[in-house]
């Protein structure tokens, strides 16, 4: 199957918080961040607090800073699933451990009639294979190790959305640096992210032509 072939540096950067782990235990989002990317260049920002019809625990409370009063005059679940993905449009995503960010997405798309067409890649499988060296691939410890900017703010949807974001244009950075990759595709990315870190050196080096250009 031919990769897609939009480029890695335009996507929608997104984070939810939630009740939980797990959306088919019944947990639900309560908090919606995103970052677009345009031309390597954040460009806007979407925050949402959702009311998920139940009281967040205080665990999560504690984890998030969001507590229940905030969430109370928060618009529903589904009508905040429709303004993000109304923001998101056509757009590629990108997250942090995608994986769980997905299946809260779809959990909630599923009880609304929206629709997504994009394709998700993970920003911390990307980073396994091109920061080996990094004690662990936890966003804030990327942050750390990569000399990201950052305010210290954590587990909010949209401050975690920036951090993966800029975490995501400085891997794109490194990759013209040490690869001379310019402008990868969204589906090598993909491909990156799913290839075994034994051989994700071999894949990027074969993205090369000899001036440095990917072929």
């Amino acid at each position: 199957m031919q990769l897609p072939q939009k480029p890695a540096d335009s996507v929608v950067v997104l984070d939810f918080e939630t009740t939980g782990l797990s959306p088919d235990q019944g947990d639900r989002v309560i908090e919606v961040g995103a970052v677009r990317i345009e031309n390597g260049e954040i460009t806007q920002r979407f925050q949402q607090l959702m009311d998920p019809g139940m009281r967040v625990n205080s665990f999560i409370e504690s984890y998030t800073g969001i507590t229940n009063a905030m969430l109370g005059g928060a618009p529903s679940c589904s009508a905040g699933i429709e303004a993000f993905v109304a923001f998101l449009g056509d757009s590629n995503i990108v997250a942090h451990n995608a994986s769980f960010d997905r299946r809260f997405l779809d959990a909630e798309i599923k009880r609304t009639r929206q629709h997504y067409c994009g394709e998700f890649a993970c920003s911390m499988l990307v980073a396994r294979r091109v920061y080996v060296d990094a004690p662990n691939h936890k966003l804030a410890t990327l942050v750390e190790h990569q000399n990201i900017a950052s305010d210290g703010t954590f587990h909010r949807a949209l401050a975690d959305s920036e951090m993966t974001a800029r975490l995501w244009l400085k891997m794109l950075a490194d990759l013209e640096r040490c690869y001379g990759i310019r402008a990868p595709s969204f589906g090598l990315m993909q491909k990156l992210a799913r290839t075994s870190k034994s051989a994700a050196r071999h894949l990027l080096r074969r993205q090369m032509t000899p001036s440095g250009a990917m072929a």
